[in-house]
């Protein structure tokens, strides 16, 4: 007899994250991951070395002192706090723990690719609802929801569009929700965005009884390698992820970094100040080479590409020959744009001097 998984497993696509390496160049400009231009601060590298010699004990299971400090960096209780192997972590557990066989999952359709693989893993339907110009949209979303629906995903901002729906939608969209569907605001790369107009989630998730807002360490606070993120909801939702997680999901290591990087204010507005300045000089680089860009409030840029010969396909094998590495995102039913992290200084003008090349040449 053949072992087969369960029905469903194997309609999943595997996560494929942006490339590290081009084979022949010591260090490529990676621009396709979304990680912080500036690096880790150096007070959570110091604390993750710190624990190099007691990697052979177990962490603590309830991350509490990581759980305390985010309670004050925020203002919000710390027995509502649940941290994970990074957020999509949490976004697995949250998954399986609300929808099943028969249930539904709906997310944007060019929402962030982990959300329809975790619907998948729990053995429910994945519903990716249209959005209106790379934008979330609250009306179509609302309008697909049934009676089998279970979970709504949105990542505010979006990955890998950039875009954003203001607090009132956000609320709008709550509002709109029966009281049994769970609502996940996956606000990841919300440390990058000014606008007045925002919001992460975190309110609604310290009021409402259907809300998880979920947080990570890997974008501003560059630790996409320790793996950890952490969600703010209910007690009853707490308490649901608490039974479902691992038990020592958090290294030591990550959970000492984690609380360092909170305390090093001065590391994550430098980081955001970095994007303020380069987001917008290399959108406006990209509109003066005549390319579509669609105006993003994260750390990156998504850009439209003319058909062939001048196709995204080929502007990203033209930058990896240049030894640059961006992100394709067929993946995200977006197969004319590439997304482009902002790295630094040198790392930007580098791009565009290289996009502005592919698009001259012959």
């Amino acid at each position: 007899m053949t072992l087969t998984p369960r029905a469903g497993i194997l309609d999943i696509a595997p996560y494929v994250g942006g490339e590290a390496k081009i084979p022949g160049v010591e260090k490529p400009i990676r621009l396709a991951s979304n990680e912080s231009a500036l690096g880790p601060s150096p007070k959570a590298m110091a604390a993750y070395h710190a624990h190099a010699a007691d990697m052979f004990r177990y962490p603590d299971g309830g991350s509490t002192a990581l759980r305390h400090t985010l309670a004050k960096h925020y203002g919000i209780s710390a027995d509502r706090i649940v941290c994970g192997a990074g957020s999509d972590d949490i976004i697995h557990l949250l998954t399986c723990a609300y929808a099943g066989p028969g249930d539904e999952v709906l997310y944007g359709k060019h929402g962030f690719s982990i959300y329809p693989i975790a619907a998948l893993q729990a053995g429910a339907k994945a519903v990716a609802v249209p959005e209106t110009n790379l934008t979330f949209d609250v009306d179509a979303t609302l309008a697909r929801v049934t009676p089998k629906t279970k979970v709504v995903f949105i990542a505010n901002p979006n990955n890998p569009t950039g875009t954003f729906i203001p607090r009132d939608e956000m609320k709008r969209l709550h509002a709109g929700l029966p009281k049994s569907v769970l609502l996940v605001i996956d606000s990841a790369y919300g440390e990058f965005v000014t606008r007045n107009d925002y919001d992460t989630g975190m309110e609604m998730a310290g009021t409402e009884p259907n809300v998880v807002m979920t947080r990570t360490f890997s974008k501003i606070y560059a630790m996409g390698g320790l793996r950890l993120g952490w969600s703010y909801t209910s007690a009853e939702i707490t308490d649901v992820l608490n039974r479902v997680r691992n038990p020592f999901n958090v290294s030591s290591a990550a959970q000492a970094a984690g609380i360092a990087a909170l305390e090093d204010v001065a590391a994550v507005d430098r980081a955001r100040e970095h994007n303020d300045v380069w987001r917008p000089w290399f959108e406006q680089e990209m509109k003066a080479l005549g390319l579509d860009v669609t105006p993003s409030v994260a750390n990156f840029v998504l850009i439209k590409f003319p058909a062939a010969p001048k196709s995204a396909d080929a502007a990203w094998e033209f930058l990896r020959a240049r030894g640059i590495l961006v992100r394709k995102v067929g993946v995200y039913h977006l197969p004319e744009y590439l997304r482009v992290t902002i790295g630094t200084e040198v790392e930007m003008r580098a791009v565009v001097a290289a996009i502005g090349d592919f698009l001259r040449s012959s």
